[in-house]
């Protein structure tokens, strides 16, 4: 059966898997603190030249989510997020388990809206002491859509947020994918966030997110955070030879765009058979639209997820990732076109 479910259903790449073989027998110190976390740092480090960061390697997405909030703020502060935003609903309110409420705004095609941070921020202000106090932005890129921001709508959501006095956290569990899209950078986004994190585990990493923080009041203690909330990894030289893997010989960049592209290929090619699509993807996430019986088809031959479930047709999810090949897309747009030939026999029929 073909594979498009996710980005994170195989494997590693063979760098990452070179370096695990030829350091499986080594001895190293524990909890992050050995020479390949330390390289894979100054890997990452090198593309964000003009800013001094901390780099933190934590196992994943939601514990990186929650680890990060929790060392921003203060117990009565929240962080506001468009209601599409993985902490807002995937997460199984593993940020309000540490005691920060979500406040969730509307989105547009996966992103936020800075006049949207305003009105939740004036809102919550006129009672004050006796509302949560909204202290972050958390922002998804890749958006949970596929969407990507555009550098102009990073700074419009940044210049809010100086205005108001406002962290920006950028959750970039997919980055690698937005980053092979856009003109800016690394380095750019550590200007324009106060932190954000570099996906590995959906770019071909067997597990880790690469915490990135540039503002300086939110880098003291960020250790003894990870430690409580049990994301410190002992075997933390394995989060490290992900990094170095990725980061080495620009790794990172080259898969992503490797799933960029055959996902954007998938995209045009439903377009060109007649799907519609529930909404146009930047990335490698690709969402259509299917009747029932394509689904009932497609199911049968294809792994991919469900979106959302309608009265007369389904939305569905096939997501390409570095191990994807060629081969496998073409095979995938067999089974598509035979999808539309029996919708159109039974329409005839």
């Amino acid at each position: 059966m073909l594979f498009f479910r996710n980005d994170y259903g195989q494997g590693c790449i063979p760098e990452i898997m070179e370096y695990m073989n030829t350091t499986n027998g080594h001895s190293f110190t524990g909890y992050g603190m050995d020479e390949i976390c330390q390289s894979a740092k100054e890997a990452i480090k090198k593309h964000i030249p003009d800013y001094d960061v901390d780099v933190h390697f934590i196992v994943g997405g939601t514990i990186t989510n929650q680890t990060i909030i929790k060392a921003c703020l203060k117990p009565f502060e929240a962080v506001i997020s468009c209601d599409t935003g993985h902490i807002a609903t995937h997460e199984t309110g593993a940020i309000e388990a540490v005691g920060h409420k979500v406040i969730p705004v509307n989105n547009y095609a996966g992103k936020i809206n800075p006049n949207d941070i305003r009105k939740v921020f004036d809102a919550h202000m006129l009672s004050y002491e006796h509302m949560v106090y909204p202290k972050m932005v958390y922002i998804s890129n890749a958006t949970e859509y596929g969407t990507v921001y555009t550098l102009a709508e990073l700074k419009e959501i940044r210049a809010v947020c100086d205005e108001l006095g406002l962290y920006l956290m950028m959750d970039g569990a997919r980055l690698g994918v937005a980053l092979s899209t856009v003109d800016y950078t690394l380095n750019d986004l550590a200007n324009i966030c106060d932190v954000f994190y570099i996906g590995g585990t959906k770019n071909g990493a067997l597990i880790g997110e690469a915490v990135v923080i540039s503002n300086p009041e939110l880098k003291p203690y960020f250790r003894f955070v990870m430690k409580q909330n049990g994301a410190m990894l002992a075997k933390g030289w394995l989060l490290g030879i992900q990094f170095l893997g990725l980061f080495e010989h620009d790794a990172f960049f080259k898969y992503a765009k490797h799933s960029v592209v055959l996902a954007q290929k998938i995209q045009s090619r439903l377009q060109e058979l007649g799907y519609a699509l529930f909404m146009k993807s930047d990335t490698n996430q690709i969402f259509v639209n299917v009747t029932k019986e394509q689904y009932q088809f497609l199911s049968e031959n294809i792994d991919f997820e469900i979106w959302e479930k309608c009265d007369d047709h389904y939305v569905i999810r096939f997501v390409t990732s570095w191990h994807t090949s060629e081969d496998e897309v073409n095979e995938l747009f067999t089974y598509l076109e035979q999808a539309i030939e029996k919708k159109n026999s039974t329409i005839l029929g």
